[in-house]
C-alpha cells in the first residue's frame, strides 16, 4: 500500500485493515487513522506524528526508530510489536493496552498513560520522565536501566518486572506492591516516596545490604 492510497483511504472516514505491508520511512502524520489495523507490517522509521490513532492495532509489526510523538491511541493496541528506538513523547495512550512489545529505548516523555495496561513488554532503557502508572496492574514489564524520573507509580502492582539500575529520582511510590519486582540497584533516597508500599523480607534484606547494614 502507498502513501496516496493511505492518505485517500483515511479521507473515507472508514477503519482500514493493512495486512503485511512495507510502510518503512513513511510518513502519515496528522491523518486520521482512527480504528485502523496494522497486522505484520514493516514501519522501520514510520512516521505517525500527531495522526488520529485511537482504537487502532498494531499486531506483530517491525518499526525500529517509528515515531509516534504526539499521536492519539487511545484505547488502541500494541500487541507483539517491535518499535525499539521509537518514540510516543507527548502521545495519549490513555486506555491502551501494550501486550508483549519491545520498547528497549523508546521515548514516552510526556504521554499521557492513565488507564494504560503494559504486560510481557521491555521497557529497557527507556526513557519515562513524568509519566503515571498510578494504580496500574504491571506484569512482565523490565523497566531495567530506564529513566523513571518522576513516575507516578502509585498504587501500582508489580508481578515478574523488574526496576532493575532504574534512575528512579523522584518518582512516587507509596501504597505500591512491589514485591513481584526485581529491586536490584534501586535507589530508596527519601523514604516518603514509599510509605506504605510492600515489598518481601528478602528484597528489604538485599535493600538494607545496598545500603551497608545487616540484619542479624
Amino acid at each position: 500500500m502507498q502513501r496516496a492510497e493511505i492518505v485517500a483511504r483515511a479521507a473515507e472516514g472508514q477503519p482500514v485493515e493493512v495486512v503485511e505491508c512495507e510502510l518503512g520511512g513513511m510518513d502519515l502524520s496528522g491523518l486520521d487513522l482512527a480504528g485502523w489495523a496494522f497486522r505484520r507490517c514493516g514501519m522501520k522509521a514510520a512516521r505517525f506524528v500527531g495522526a488520529v490513532l485511537d482504537g487502532a492495532v498494531f499486531e506483530g509489526c517491525r518499526g525500529a526508530g517509528a515515531d509516534f510523538a504526539a499521536a492519539r491511541l487511545g484505547d488502541g493496541e500494541l500487541r507483539g510489536c517491535d518499535f525499539n528506538n521509537g518514540s510516543f513523547a507527548g502521545a495519549v495512550l490513555t486506555g491502551a493496552r501494550i501486550v508483549g512489545c519491545k520498547l528497549t529505548g523508546a521515548n514516552w516523555v510526556k504521554a499521557g498513560t492513565i488507564g494504560v495496561v503494559v504486560e510481557d513488554t521491555l521497557l529497557v532503557s527507556a526513557r519515562l520522565r513524568g509519566v503515571t502508572f498510578r494504580k496500574a496492574q504491571l506484569c512482565g514489564v523490565d523497566f531495567s536501566l530506564a529513566d523513571l524520573t518522576q513516575v507516578d507509580f502509585r498504587e501500582a502492582v508489580f508481578e515478574g518486572s523488574s526496576l532493575r539500575e532504574a534512575l528512579t529520582e523522584g518518582a512516587r511510590f507509596e501504597g505500591a506492591d512491589l514485591r513481584g519486582a526485581d529491586l536490584c540497584g534501586l535507589r530508596l533516597g527519601d523514604a516518603a516516596r514509599f510509605k506504605g508500599a510492600t515489598i518481601s523480607r528478602g528484597q528489604a534484606g538485599a535493600l538494607l545490604a545496598e545500603l551497608g547494614l545487616r540484619v542479624a
